[in-house]
């Protein structure tokens, strides 16, 4: 019996869109199969690198939805576009799935709208955490579940990418659209929303309350500190910025050990391993290396070919969002945030 191969158009062709079309060369399930951008200059560059013929370019999405027969949008804009490109492609009812870029939309209402939308029109969508698929975090998920740090009581997790010597005004919005806010930018959106991520799915469970701070940038947060707190009174400890030096890592600790995961979210092609450390020692466990967009485009498509739930429900979307939405009130107050 033959595998399904799916379609997969992608909108957006900028830097985070390369590694969308890497992986549909690298998933067996999955082709590349045409490509949107309002650049014609950013579509012939892509569109050159990764094979795809000029007839399946284009500069309107309403038409590469209405021309080719896709199964799967991938959404790669700019986040403050992803919640009107996402309801325009659910409601076009062309596609069976849509994996949306971090973070998936700007507001916790944006994001119930786009929901509304996929659900209404019958197709699948999923925020695109490329982590969850990776085998260094499933394993990490599946020892604290089995007890082997004890009881987990305490997250802290960091996204540095700074590091670079100058103030806020070497980030420019014009340079970067992680430093533009038209363009969804802040270190909340483009690093705090993995550590937010992350905490609620190690838990298991939605933060009832929300602490932060913030360091200003030209137009965005240059950097956020957070405390989530769970039920049970269990905490996540978040640190992000652009104005630091480059770190990435997360440690879960529990009344009996600690599991600690280095280059816990950009580690493409490269070998990991998890330090698991407890009352009987300390074990070193080393993940081979993976490509986490291939890994996570696969169990897209095998969500189709089956029908299984995805990883990242609906409903954790909008729910991801709510945090955020909490997190900015709370930087901008200096109160707590109850989210019961």
């Amino acid at each position: 019996m033959s595998k399904n191969i799916y379609r997969v158009g992608l909108v957006g062709t900028g830097g985070i869109a390369r590694a969308h079309g890497k992986a549909c060369q690298l998933a067996e399930s999955a082709e590349l199969a045409a490509v949107c951008d309002v650049s014609e200059t950013a579509l012939t560059r892509f569109g050159e690198q990764f094979e795809v013929s000029p007839e399946n370019r284009y500069l309107s999405l309403d038409e590469m939805l209405a021309t080719e027969n896709l199964d799967v949008a991938i959404i790669c804009t700019w986040g403050a576009y992803h919640a009107e490109t996402g309801i325009q492609i659910a409601e076009s009812r062309q596609v069976r799935a849509i994996l949306c870029e971090k973070p998936f939309t700007s507001t916790a209402a944006e994001a119930e709208a786009f929901v509304g939308a996929a659900r209404e029109n019958g197709v699948l969508v999923a925020e695109a955490f490329k982590f969850r698929h990776h085998p260094m975090h499933l394993k990490a998920k599946a020892l604290i579940d089995s007890g082997a740090i004890g009881e987990f009581l305490t997250l802290r997790s960091t996204f540095c990418t700074g590091g670079g010597g100058g103030g806020p005004e070497t980030r420019r919005p014009e340079a970067n659209w992680r430093f533009n806010k038209a363009k969804g930018g802040g270190s909340i959106y483009d690093l705090g929303c993995y550590c937010i991520h992350h905490a609620r799915f190690m838990f298991d469970a939605e933060p009832i309350r929300v602490s932060g701070a913030s360091q200003a940038g030209l137009e965005v947060d240059d950097a956020a500190y957070l405390l989530l707190v769970f039920p049970g009174n269990r905490t996540a400890q978040i640190s992000v910025g652009f104005n630091c030096a480059g770190g990435q890592y997360a440690e879960m600790s529990g009344t009996g050990g600690m599991c600690r995961l280095d280059r816990v979210w950009n580690n493409e092609d490269s070998p990991v391993n998890i330090e698991l450390t407890t009352r009987g020692g300390r074990e070193v466990i080393d993940i081979e290396p993976c490509f986490q967009f291939a890994l996570q485009l696969e169990h897209l498509c095998e969500c189709l070919a089956t029908g299984k739930p995805h990883r990242i429900s609906p409903e954790s979307c909008v729910n991801q969002m709510r945090v955020i939405d909490a997190a900015f009130e709370a930087m901008a107050t200096g109160r707590t945030v109850e989210l019961r």
